[in-house]
Protein backbone atom coordinates (compact mmCIF):
# COMPACT_ATOMS: atom_id res chain seq x y z
CA UNK A 1 0.00 0.00 0.00
CA UNK A 2 1.38 3.43 -0.93
CA UNK A 3 2.00 5.72 2.07
CA UNK A 4 -0.29 8.54 0.92
CA UNK A 5 -1.38 9.42 4.44
CA UNK A 6 1.06 11.52 6.42
CA UNK A 7 3.31 9.15 8.41
CA UNK A 8 0.33 6.96 9.32
CA UNK A 9 1.07 3.28 9.73
CA UNK A 10 -0.73 1.29 7.04
CA UNK A 11 0.06 -2.15 8.48
CA UNK A 12 -2.72 -4.71 8.89
CA UNK A 13 -2.34 -4.86 12.70
CA UNK A 14 -0.58 -1.68 13.86
CA UNK A 15 -2.34 0.59 11.35
CA UNK A 16 -5.94 0.23 12.62
CA UNK A 17 -4.79 0.42 16.27
CA UNK A 18 -2.75 3.56 15.51
CA UNK A 19 -5.77 5.17 13.85
CA UNK A 20 -7.96 4.37 16.85
CA UNK A 21 -5.40 5.80 19.28
CA UNK A 22 -4.96 8.76 16.93
CA UNK A 23 -8.64 9.65 17.35
CA UNK A 24 -8.12 9.59 21.12
CA UNK A 25 -5.07 11.87 20.87
CA UNK A 26 -7.00 14.22 18.56
CA UNK A 27 -9.83 14.39 21.12
CA UNK A 28 -7.47 15.08 24.02
CA UNK A 29 -5.64 17.84 22.15
CA UNK A 30 -8.94 19.43 21.08
CA UNK A 31 -10.15 19.50 24.70
CA UNK A 32 -6.98 21.10 26.15
CA UNK A 33 -6.87 23.50 23.19
CA UNK A 34 -10.44 24.59 23.93
CA UNK A 35 -9.41 25.56 27.49
CA UNK A 36 -6.37 27.47 26.23
CA UNK A 37 -3.58 24.89 26.87
CA UNK A 38 -2.70 23.52 23.41
CA UNK A 39 0.40 21.69 24.64
CA UNK A 40 1.76 18.45 23.17
CA UNK A 41 3.59 17.51 26.39
CA UNK A 42 0.38 17.74 28.43
CA UNK A 43 -1.54 15.84 25.72
CA UNK A 44 1.06 13.04 25.84
CA UNK A 45 0.76 12.75 29.64
CA UNK A 46 -3.07 12.64 29.57
CA UNK A 47 -2.95 10.21 26.63
CA UNK A 48 -0.58 7.93 28.55
CA UNK A 49 -2.75 7.96 31.68
CA UNK A 50 -5.92 7.09 29.75
CA UNK A 51 -4.24 4.26 27.80
CA UNK A 52 -2.73 2.73 30.94
CA UNK A 53 -6.10 2.88 32.71
CA UNK A 54 -7.74 1.15 29.72
CA UNK A 55 -5.04 -1.53 29.79
CA UNK A 56 -5.42 -2.04 33.55
CA UNK A 57 -7.26 -5.42 33.24
CA UNK A 58 -4.33 -6.82 31.20
CA UNK A 59 -1.83 -5.40 33.69
CA UNK A 60 -3.68 -7.00 36.63
CA UNK A 61 -3.75 -10.39 34.89
CA UNK A 62 -0.05 -10.20 34.08
CA UNK A 63 0.97 -9.27 37.62
CA UNK A 64 -1.42 -11.79 39.14
CA UNK A 65 0.26 -14.47 37.01
CA UNK A 66 3.72 -13.33 38.20
CA UNK A 67 2.61 -13.37 41.84
CA UNK A 68 1.03 -16.81 41.62
CA UNK A 69 4.00 -18.13 39.66
CA UNK A 70 6.26 -17.12 42.53
CA UNK A 71 3.94 -18.96 44.97
CA UNK A 72 3.88 -22.20 43.00
CA UNK A 73 7.60 -22.14 42.18
CA UNK A 74 8.58 -24.61 44.99
CA UNK A 75 6.05 -27.18 43.72
CA UNK A 76 7.34 -26.87 40.15
CA UNK A 77 10.93 -27.19 41.34
CA UNK A 78 10.02 -30.33 43.30
CA UNK A 79 8.54 -31.90 40.16
CA UNK A 80 11.66 -31.02 38.17
CA UNK A 81 13.87 -32.54 40.84
CA UNK A 82 11.72 -35.69 40.98
CA UNK A 83 12.15 -36.38 37.25
CA UNK A 84 15.61 -34.85 36.84
CA UNK A 85 17.43 -38.04 35.72
CA UNK A 86 14.44 -39.78 34.13
CA UNK A 87 14.25 -39.14 30.40
CA UNK A 88 12.04 -42.02 29.24
CA UNK A 89 8.72 -41.21 27.58
CA UNK A 90 6.61 -42.44 30.50
CA UNK A 91 8.49 -40.22 32.98
CA UNK A 92 8.38 -37.17 30.69
CA UNK A 93 4.64 -37.64 30.21
CA UNK A 94 4.13 -38.01 33.97
CA UNK A 95 6.19 -34.86 34.65
CA UNK A 96 4.19 -32.88 32.12
CA UNK A 97 0.92 -34.13 33.65
CA UNK A 98 1.97 -33.19 37.19
CA UNK A 99 3.16 -29.78 36.02
CA UNK A 100 -0.19 -29.13 34.32
CA UNK A 101 -2.00 -30.14 37.51
CA UNK A 102 0.01 -27.53 39.47
CA UNK A 103 -0.90 -24.81 36.97
CA UNK A 104 -4.55 -25.89 37.09
CA UNK A 105 -4.40 -25.82 40.89
CA UNK A 106 -3.36 -22.16 40.83
CA UNK A 107 -5.67 -21.29 37.94
CA UNK A 108 -2.99 -20.01 35.57
CA UNK A 109 -1.61 -21.01 32.19
CA UNK A 110 2.10 -21.74 31.50
CA UNK A 111 1.92 -19.22 28.65
CA UNK A 112 -0.26 -16.72 30.54
CA UNK A 113 2.39 -14.01 30.81
CA UNK A 114 3.45 -14.40 27.18
CA UNK A 115 -0.13 -14.05 25.97
CA UNK A 116 -0.56 -10.79 27.91
CA UNK A 117 2.63 -9.42 26.36
CA UNK A 118 1.55 -10.46 22.86
CA UNK A 119 -1.72 -8.57 23.33
CA UNK A 120 0.04 -5.47 24.65
CA UNK A 121 2.85 -5.30 22.06
CA UNK A 122 0.74 -4.04 19.11
CA UNK A 123 -0.81 -1.40 21.38
CA UNK A 124 2.63 -0.22 22.54
CA UNK A 125 3.91 0.00 18.94
CA UNK A 126 0.80 1.94 17.96
CA UNK A 127 1.30 4.30 20.92
CA UNK A 128 4.85 5.00 19.79
CA UNK A 129 3.63 5.66 16.24
CA UNK A 130 1.03 8.21 17.32
CA UNK A 131 3.39 10.11 19.64
CA UNK A 132 6.29 10.02 17.17
CA UNK A 133 4.12 11.35 14.32
CA UNK A 134 1.69 13.73 15.98
CA UNK A 135 0.86 15.82 12.83
CA UNK A 136 -0.44 12.64 11.18
CA UNK A 137 -3.08 12.14 13.87
CA UNK A 138 -3.77 15.66 15.21
CA UNK A 139 -5.08 17.95 12.47
CA UNK A 140 -4.44 21.19 14.37
CA UNK A 141 -0.73 20.40 14.64
CA UNK A 142 -0.59 19.52 10.94
CA UNK A 143 -2.33 22.81 10.05
CA UNK A 144 0.49 24.73 11.77
CA UNK A 145 2.86 23.72 8.92
CA UNK A 146 0.79 25.68 6.40
CA UNK A 147 1.14 27.92 4.39
CA UNK A 148 4.93 27.42 4.78
CA UNK A 149 4.89 23.91 3.29
CA UNK A 150 3.09 25.01 0.11
CA UNK A 151 5.44 27.96 -0.34
CA UNK A 152 8.48 25.79 0.31
CA UNK A 153 7.32 23.23 -2.27
CA UNK A 154 7.12 26.05 -4.85
CA UNK A 155 10.79 26.97 -4.30
CA UNK A 156 13.14 25.36 -6.86
CA UNK A 157 15.57 22.94 -5.21
CA UNK A 158 13.66 22.78 -1.88
CA UNK A 159 13.16 19.00 -2.09
CA UNK A 160 16.89 18.39 -2.53
CA UNK A 161 17.61 20.87 0.28
CA UNK A 162 15.42 19.28 2.96
CA UNK A 163 16.69 15.83 1.99
CA UNK A 164 19.97 16.95 3.54
CA UNK A 165 18.36 17.24 6.99
CA UNK A 166 19.60 14.78 9.61
CA UNK A 167 16.44 12.68 9.88
CA UNK A 168 15.37 12.97 6.23
CA UNK A 169 16.96 9.62 5.37
CA UNK A 170 14.02 7.70 6.87
CA UNK A 171 11.80 9.30 4.21
CA UNK A 172 14.09 8.72 1.20
CA UNK A 173 11.60 6.21 -0.30
CA UNK A 174 8.84 8.80 -0.16
CA UNK A 175 10.94 11.27 -2.16
CA UNK A 176 11.67 8.58 -4.77
CA UNK A 177 8.07 7.38 -5.00
CA UNK A 178 6.19 7.84 -8.27
CA UNK A 179 3.55 9.92 -6.47
CA UNK A 180 6.25 12.44 -5.52
CA UNK A 181 7.82 12.45 -8.98
CA UNK A 182 4.45 12.78 -10.73
CA UNK A 183 3.55 15.78 -8.61
CA UNK A 184 0.80 14.41 -6.34
CA UNK A 185 0.15 17.50 -4.21
CA UNK A 186 -1.12 15.77 -1.06
CA UNK A 187 1.71 13.22 -1.14
CA UNK A 188 4.37 15.91 -1.55
CA UNK A 189 2.87 18.02 1.27
CA UNK A 190 2.86 15.03 3.61
CA UNK A 191 6.46 14.15 2.73
CA UNK A 192 7.62 17.71 3.49
CA UNK A 193 5.74 17.68 6.82
CA UNK A 194 7.29 14.30 7.65
CA UNK A 195 10.77 15.78 7.32
CA UNK A 196 10.02 19.15 8.95
CA UNK A 197 8.35 17.43 11.91
CA UNK A 198 11.69 15.72 12.70
CA UNK A 199 13.83 18.78 11.89
CA UNK A 200 15.85 20.51 14.63
CA UNK A 201 15.60 24.25 15.32
CA UNK A 202 18.87 24.91 13.48
CA UNK A 203 17.55 23.07 10.41
CA UNK A 204 14.40 25.17 10.49
CA UNK A 205 16.50 28.33 10.61
CA UNK A 206 18.60 27.09 7.69
CA UNK A 207 15.44 27.27 5.54
CA UNK A 208 15.36 31.04 6.10
CA UNK A 209 19.01 31.28 5.07
CA UNK A 210 18.51 29.19 1.94
CA UNK A 211 15.20 30.82 0.95
CA UNK A 212 15.15 34.39 2.39
CA UNK A 213 11.66 35.06 1.00
CA UNK A 214 10.29 32.41 3.39
CA UNK A 215 11.95 33.85 6.52
CA UNK A 216 8.72 35.38 7.87
CA UNK A 217 6.70 32.22 7.26
CA UNK A 218 9.41 30.11 8.94
CA UNK A 219 9.30 32.38 12.00
CA UNK A 220 5.49 32.28 12.17
CA UNK A 221 5.41 28.47 11.83
CA UNK A 222 8.13 28.01 14.46
CA UNK A 223 6.24 30.28 16.88
CA UNK A 224 3.05 28.22 16.44
CA UNK A 225 4.91 24.93 16.88
CA UNK A 226 6.84 26.28 19.88
CA UNK A 227 3.53 26.95 21.67
CA UNK A 228 2.61 23.32 21.10
CA UNK A 229 6.07 21.87 21.85
CA UNK A 230 7.16 24.00 24.81
CA UNK A 231 7.03 21.97 28.03
CA UNK A 232 8.67 23.18 31.26
CA UNK A 233 10.97 25.41 29.23
CA UNK A 234 12.09 22.69 26.81
CA UNK A 235 11.21 22.32 23.15
CA UNK A 236 10.16 18.67 23.21
CA UNK A 237 10.43 18.44 19.41
CA UNK A 238 14.22 18.56 19.89
CA UNK A 239 16.27 15.75 21.42
CA UNK A 240 18.03 16.33 24.77
CA UNK A 241 21.38 15.90 22.99
CA UNK A 242 20.51 18.76 20.62
CA UNK A 243 19.12 20.92 23.44
CA UNK A 244 22.31 20.43 25.48
CA UNK A 245 24.56 21.24 22.51
CA UNK A 246 22.57 24.37 21.65
CA UNK A 247 22.37 25.48 25.30
CA UNK A 248 26.11 25.09 25.78
CA UNK A 249 26.69 27.58 22.97
CA UNK A 250 24.51 30.19 24.70
CA UNK A 251 25.67 29.31 28.21
CA UNK A 252 22.16 28.36 29.35
CA UNK A 253 23.08 25.75 31.95
CA UNK A 254 19.50 25.61 33.25
CA UNK A 255 18.41 24.19 29.88
CA UNK A 256 21.32 21.72 30.05
CA UNK A 257 20.10 20.51 33.45
CA UNK A 258 16.50 20.27 32.21
CA UNK A 259 17.53 18.31 29.11
CA UNK A 260 19.63 15.89 31.19
CA UNK A 261 16.68 15.27 33.50
CA UNK A 262 14.65 13.71 30.68
CA UNK A 263 16.87 10.62 30.09
CA UNK A 264 17.81 10.37 33.78
CA UNK A 265 14.19 10.45 34.97
CA UNK A 266 13.25 8.00 32.25
CA UNK A 267 15.88 5.50 33.44
CA UNK A 268 15.01 6.01 37.12
CA UNK A 269 11.24 5.63 36.68
CA UNK A 270 11.74 2.54 34.49
CA UNK A 271 14.00 1.00 37.15
CA UNK A 272 11.48 1.65 39.94
CA UNK A 273 8.64 0.25 37.80
CA UNK A 274 10.58 -2.96 37.07
CA UNK A 275 11.58 -3.41 40.71
CA UNK A 276 7.96 -3.17 41.87
CA UNK A 277 6.79 -5.68 39.29
CA UNK A 278 6.39 -9.23 40.71
CA UNK A 279 9.21 -11.31 39.28
CA UNK A 280 8.02 -14.49 37.60
CA UNK A 281 9.87 -17.68 38.44
CA UNK A 282 11.77 -19.51 35.69
CA UNK A 283 10.94 -22.90 37.20
CA UNK A 284 8.14 -23.77 34.88
CA UNK A 285 9.14 -27.30 33.98
CA UNK A 286 9.55 -26.36 30.30
CA UNK A 287 12.91 -25.39 28.82
CA UNK A 288 11.47 -23.03 26.22
CA UNK A 289 9.38 -21.22 28.85
CA UNK A 290 12.40 -21.05 31.17
CA UNK A 291 14.44 -19.43 28.39
CA UNK A 292 11.64 -16.93 27.69
CA UNK A 293 11.41 -16.01 31.40
CA UNK A 294 15.18 -15.58 31.62
CA UNK A 295 15.17 -13.38 28.54
CA UNK A 296 12.39 -11.30 30.09
CA UNK A 297 14.45 -10.78 33.26
CA UNK A 298 17.47 -9.70 31.21
CA UNK A 299 15.31 -7.30 29.20
CA UNK A 300 13.89 -5.81 32.41
CA UNK A 301 17.43 -5.17 33.64
CA UNK A 302 18.48 -3.54 30.35
CA UNK A 303 15.30 -1.50 29.92
CA UNK A 304 16.31 1.46 32.15
CA UNK A 305 19.68 1.77 30.39
CA UNK A 306 18.13 1.52 26.93
CA UNK A 307 15.49 4.05 27.95
CA UNK A 308 18.16 6.59 28.94
CA UNK A 309 20.08 6.11 25.68
CA UNK A 310 17.00 6.41 23.48
CA UNK A 311 15.64 9.41 25.38
CA UNK A 312 18.96 11.22 24.92
CA UNK A 313 18.81 10.94 21.12
CA UNK A 314 15.07 10.92 20.35
CA UNK A 315 12.78 13.99 20.64
CA UNK A 316 12.16 14.90 24.29
CA UNK A 317 8.45 14.22 23.73
CA UNK A 318 9.20 10.49 23.60
CA UNK A 319 11.07 10.83 26.89
CA UNK A 320 8.04 12.50 28.47
CA UNK A 321 5.90 9.59 27.27
CA UNK A 322 8.27 7.01 28.81
CA UNK A 323 8.48 8.91 32.09
CA UNK A 324 4.70 9.37 32.31
CA UNK A 325 4.11 5.73 31.38
CA UNK A 326 6.58 4.46 34.01
CA UNK A 327 5.09 6.69 36.72
CA UNK A 328 1.54 5.51 35.93
CA UNK A 329 2.68 1.87 35.89
CA UNK A 330 4.46 2.34 39.22
CA UNK A 331 1.30 3.71 40.85
CA UNK A 332 -0.72 0.87 39.35
CA UNK A 333 1.76 -1.73 40.58
CA UNK A 334 1.71 -0.38 44.14
CA UNK A 335 -2.10 -0.60 44.20
CA UNK A 336 -2.21 -3.99 42.45
CA UNK A 337 0.51 -5.49 44.67
CA UNK A 338 -1.41 -4.45 47.77
CA UNK A 339 -4.58 -6.00 46.34
CA UNK A 340 -2.81 -9.26 45.43
CA UNK A 341 -1.07 -9.44 48.83
CA UNK A 342 -4.49 -9.32 50.50
CA UNK A 343 -5.81 -12.16 48.37
CA UNK A 344 -6.56 -15.43 50.15
CA UNK A 345 -4.30 -17.72 48.11
CA UNK A 346 -5.52 -20.89 49.87
CA UNK A 347 -9.14 -20.04 49.13
CA UNK A 348 -8.22 -19.27 45.51
CA UNK A 349 -6.39 -22.61 45.20
CA UNK A 350 -9.41 -24.44 46.62
CA UNK A 351 -11.73 -22.75 44.10
CA UNK A 352 -9.35 -23.49 41.22
CA UNK A 353 -9.10 -27.15 42.27
CA UNK A 354 -12.90 -27.37 42.34
CA UNK A 355 -13.10 -25.76 38.89
CA UNK A 356 -10.45 -28.13 37.56
CA UNK A 357 -12.30 -31.12 39.02
CA UNK A 358 -15.56 -29.96 37.43
CA UNK A 359 -13.73 -29.44 34.12
CA UNK A 360 -12.25 -32.96 34.25
CA UNK A 361 -15.69 -34.44 34.95
CA UNK A 362 -17.12 -32.55 31.97
CA UNK A 363 -14.28 -33.82 29.80
CA UNK A 364 -14.96 -37.40 30.96
CA UNK A 365 -18.63 -37.01 30.04
CA UNK A 366 -17.66 -35.70 26.61
CA UNK A 367 -15.22 -38.57 26.08
CA UNK A 368 -17.89 -41.09 27.17
CA UNK A 369 -20.38 -39.57 24.71
CA UNK A 370 -17.83 -39.64 21.91
CA UNK A 371 -17.04 -43.28 22.66
CA UNK A 372 -20.75 -44.08 22.67
CA UNK A 373 -21.26 -42.35 19.32
CA UNK A 374 -18.21 -44.13 17.94
CA UNK A 375 -19.58 -47.49 19.14
CA UNK A 376 -22.99 -46.81 17.62
CA UNK A 377 -21.42 -45.81 14.33
CA UNK A 378 -19.29 -48.98 14.37
CA UNK A 379 -22.41 -51.14 14.87
CA UNK A 380 -24.13 -49.34 12.02
CA UNK A 381 -21.14 -49.93 9.81
CA UNK A 382 -21.11 -53.61 10.78
CA UNK A 383 -24.86 -53.83 10.16
CA UNK A 384 -24.48 -52.25 6.75
CA UNK A 385 -21.54 -54.50 6.01
CA UNK A 386 -23.53 -57.63 7.07
CA UNK A 387 -26.54 -56.61 4.99
CA UNK A 388 -24.37 -55.98 1.94
CA UNK A 389 -22.70 -59.35 2.40
CA UNK A 390 -26.16 -61.03 2.64
CA UNK A 391 -27.30 -59.30 -0.52
CA UNK A 392 -24.18 -60.45 -2.28
CA UNK A 393 -24.73 -64.05 -1.16
CA UNK A 394 -28.40 -63.98 -2.27
CA UNK A 395 -27.34 -62.58 -5.62
CA UNK A 396 -24.87 -65.42 -6.10
CA UNK A 397 -27.49 -68.01 -5.03
CA UNK A 398 -29.93 -66.56 -7.50
CA UNK A 399 -27.37 -66.80 -10.28
CA UNK A 400 -26.76 -70.43 -9.33
CA UNK A 401 -30.49 -71.12 -9.36
CA UNK A 402 -30.94 -69.50 -12.75
CA UNK A 403 -28.16 -71.66 -14.16
CA UNK A 404 -29.42 -74.93 -12.52
CA UNK A 405 -29.99 -77.98 -14.73
CA UNK A 406 -33.58 -79.29 -15.01
CA UNK A 407 -34.29 -81.96 -12.45
CA UNK A 408 -31.32 -81.01 -10.24
CA UNK A 409 -31.62 -80.19 -6.55
CA UNK A 410 -30.84 -76.55 -7.33
CA UNK A 411 -33.69 -76.45 -9.86
CA UNK A 412 -36.11 -77.93 -7.36
CA UNK A 413 -34.98 -75.38 -4.74
CA UNK A 414 -35.61 -72.63 -7.25
CA UNK A 415 -39.13 -73.94 -7.85
CA UNK A 416 -39.78 -73.91 -4.08
CA UNK A 417 -38.46 -70.33 -3.88
CA UNK A 418 -40.72 -69.18 -6.73
CA UNK A 419 -43.75 -70.92 -5.14
CA UNK A 420 -43.05 -69.16 -1.78
CA UNK A 421 -42.64 -65.74 -3.42
CA UNK A 422 -45.92 -66.23 -5.32
CA UNK A 423 -47.85 -67.18 -2.19
CA UNK A 424 -46.33 -64.32 -0.13
CA UNK A 425 -47.58 -61.70 -2.53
Amino acid sequence: MLPVLLTKDDGMIIGPISNLLGYLMEGIFSVIDSIGIPNIGLAIILFTIIINVLMLPLTIKQQKFSKLNAKMSPELQAIQKKYKDRKDNASMTAMQQETQEVYAKYGVSPTGSCVQLLVQMPILFALYRVIYAMPAYVSKIKDAFFPLVDELIAQPGSAEFIQGFKNAGMYSKQFANDLFVSGNTEYIQNTYIDVLNKASTSEWLSISEKFPSLAEDVTTTLESLDVYNSFLGLNIANSPSYIIGDAMKTGSFLLVAGALLVPLLSALTQWVSVKLMPQASSASGDDSTNAAMQSMKTMNMMMPIMSAVFCFTLPAGMGIYWIASAVVRTIQQVVINKHIDKMDIDSMIEKNMEKNKHKLEKNKEKIARLNEYASMNTKNVEKVRSQSEKDELLKKAQELNNNAKPGSIAAKANMVKQYNEKNNK
